[in-house]
């Protein structure tokens, strides 16, 4: 992977770690300060994980309530008809309890015995009519309490939709900022993209790869020029688009680092190359250092297998992963 260091290279180290005076402390700021990019990316991580649950939980709640309506909706139907057929037997009973009283009075100067069953007749329709008329009264109320209960449930559920459709609408304008954002940066970078450096989009997030053949000589963490001037186009539509917050990480294979000087090792090396990234883009002074975040990544998230030489160059990497600013959608889980 690296290329032996020549003893000219050495003495220059040498003497620039003897007269500068930023050694342990220096070394100490950068590894808090990786623990804090860590915590960060792992802080944006759940948030992403929690805006997927959260919409996976509002649909499946959105489809329990559609069908808890459509469900009493049909019961309400089978009640109106309940409802209908009482009224009915009701009108079929005052009908025959009139037909029962008029035959009473048209038999006035008749038989007793005739008198006294009629009456009971009467007496058991009467009853029976009360009965009913408590029963039409019982349906009556039952469905005023229904078609309150599903006024209710109708408001819910428009509210549910309404949420769903906010939503959805603050999603699309998230995946419309990312296709825009990867078309400014596909601008930007041409005649670099296929020359060492890839532009990809992934879970919400745009990822500018660049290989370290365009950045880097091996082993070393001093960008060239041809990297200098990309990162310079880059930093443009940085500056261009302030609701970008913008993940360094640098990448490297499983080949031992066996250099000399202030680094120990693959992860001290993908540090320092992601720090010297971060400090070209800030020379941009329309970049605010408050949106970048820088990783060292080592060499534990390769993208190919370490055992060949294409596998290992791939992995020779620094990302760059941009990412829109998601407060509306955060504003709407918050409000849930």
């Amino acid at each position: 992977m690296f290329k032996k260091v020549s003893p000219i290279f050495i003495a220059i180290l040498l003497a620039i770690s003897m007269f500068s005076c930023v050694p342990t402390r220096q070394f100490q700021e950068l590894q808090n300060k990786q623990a804090t990019c860590m915590e960060e990316l792992e802080m944006m991580k759940d948030k992403n994980l929690e805006l997927t649950e959260s919409n996976n939980e509002l649909s499946g709640k959105y489809g329990v309530l559609e069908d808890k309506y459509n469900n009493m909706l049909a019961d309400t139907v089978t009640l109106s008809r309940r409802l209908q057929s009482a009224r009915e037997r009701l009108n079929r009973l005052e009908k025959s309890n009139q037909d029962l009283l008029n035959q009473l009075s048209g038999m006035q100067a008749g038989n007793a015995k005739e008198t006294k069953a009629l009456l009971e007749q009467i007496r058991k329709a009467q009853n029976n009519l009360r009965l009913r008329e408590d029963e039409v009264l019982a349906l009556e109320k039952e469905m005023d309490a229904r078609k309150r209960r599903l006024d209710a449930l109708q408001v819910e559920l428009g509210k549910r939709d309404q949420r769903m459709r906010e939503l959805e609408t603050a999603l699309n304008r998230k995946d419309a900022a990312v296709k825009a954002l990867k078309q400014k940066v596909m601008r930007a970078l041409t005649g670099f993209e296929g020359n060492g450096l890839s532009i990809t989009t992934k879970n919400g997030k745009v990822y500018v790869s660049m290989d370290e053949k365009l950045l880097f000589k091996s082993g070393s963490y001093q960008v060239d020029q041809r990297g200098v001037q990309a990162l310079g186009q880059l930093s443009k539509v940085l500056a261009q688009n302030k609701d970008i917050n913008v993940m360094i990480e640098g990448h490297t294979d499983n080949v031992p680092y066996n250099g000399s000087g202030a680094l120990k090792d693959n992860w001290d090396l993908s540090v320092k190359r992601a720090t010297s990234i971060v400090r070209i883009i800030v020379h941009n002074k329309s970049v605010a250092a408050s949106r970048l975040t820088v990783a060292g990544r080592g060499e534990f998230i390769p993208v190919e297998s370490n055992s060949t030489s294409v596998g290992r160059s791939k992995n020779r990497r620094t990302e760059i992963i941009l990412t829109p600013k998601l407060d509306e959608l955060f504003r709407l889980l918050d409000s849930n």
